[in-house]
This record gives C-alpha cells, sequence and structure tokens, in this order.
C-alpha cells in the first residue's frame, strides 16, 4: 500500500474506534482521543499539513458517525493539527516528554476549541464543567497512551513503507 492509503487507513480506523469500540475503556465518564494522538504523530513525521488533513479525516469520521453537528470537530481538529504542526517543527522531538507534552497540549486545544463551539451553539452548557471533568482528565489519558501507541504507529507505519533506495 502507498504512502497515503496506509495513512487514510489508519485515520479512519482510529475514528471508528474511537467512536465505537473504545466506550469499553471509559474511565469514570472519561476516554482517550485517538485521533488527537495520531494528529500529533503526523505533526511530528510528516509536518503541520499531514496533521491538519488527519485532524480533517478523523474529524469528518467524527462528525458523521457521533452525534455532534457537521464541522465541530473537523475545525477543532484542523486547527490543533496546524499549532501542533507548527510547534513540533521548532523542537526536538525524539524525547518522549516532549511527545507527551505535545500531546497533552493538543489534546487540550482540540478539546477547548471544541467546547467553546458547543457553548456557542448552546450557550446553556456548563462549559467549566465540561472542560474540568472532561477535557483535562481526556488529555492526561490520552497523554498516557503516548509512548505505546507512538511506538506501534511508528513499527506499523515504517512496516508498510517501501525501502529507500540510492546511494549511502
Amino acid at each position: 500500500m502507498g504512502k497515503n492509503l496506509t495513512w487514510a487507513v489508519v485515520v479512519m480506523l482510529a475514528a471508528l474506534l474511537q467512536t465505537t469500540w473504545l466506550e469499553s475503556i471509559r474511565l469514570r465518564g472519561v476516554l482517550p482521543d485517538l485521533v488527537v494522538l495520531l494528529v500529533v504523530y503526523f505533526a511530528i513525521v510528516d509536518g503541520e499539513e499531514r496533521a491538519m488533513f488527519t485532524g480533517l479525516l478523523g474529524g469528518f469520521i467524527y462528525d458523521i458517525i457521533g452525534d455532534a453537528t457537521l464541522g465541530h470537530h473537523i475545525l477543532a481538529l484542523v486547527v490543533t493539527g496546524y499549532v501542533t504542526g507548527r510547534i513540533a517543527t521548532r523542537l526536538i522531538t525524539e524525547h518522549p516528554a516532549v511527545k507527551g507534552g505535545l500531546v497533552f497540549g493538543a489534546t487540550l486545544v482540540s478539546g477547548l476549541l471544541h467546547t467553546v463551539i458547543l457553548y456557542i451553539e448552546t450557550p446553556q452548557i456548563n462549559a467549566m464543567n465540561m472542560l474540568a471533568s472532561r477535557v483535562v482528565p481526556a488529555a492526561f489519558y490520552t497523554t498516557l497512551l503516548t509512548p505505546l501507541l507512538f511506538v506501534l504507529l511508528d513499527w506499523s507505519l515504517r512496516r508498510f513503507q517501501p525501502a529507500q533506495g540510492g546511494f549511502s
């Protein structure tokens, strides 16, 4: 499979897992955000453009399968992909703490943007409660999965890439 096809399959599978099967590992109402984790991974590996496309595809699937208005997740994830991609180009991202910090920050940004969009749409929601009870715990939960999933992504995505030819 080509790199773009592999990327699309991985993002679609993560978004489908997020909206269906992942409910079984919910802790106190909090789920890890696999698509944000992929957005950060691709921001580090391929830059902000791939991260933004990851947010677009993952957010589109979230919005179609979930109960959100079309565009809520897309906007939050694309902006998160852009910001994370710009920051990742300025950091030495090989250290696991930097990767974890990027995932934590990206999850907070995505959750904050999504909460602001929901609040603008329906001002009756308790936005501060949503941030404190869902967004911040989800950022910690997603960050805990970062080392395992980044290693798994490195192994699986490099496995499907063609070998690099040329002179050394």
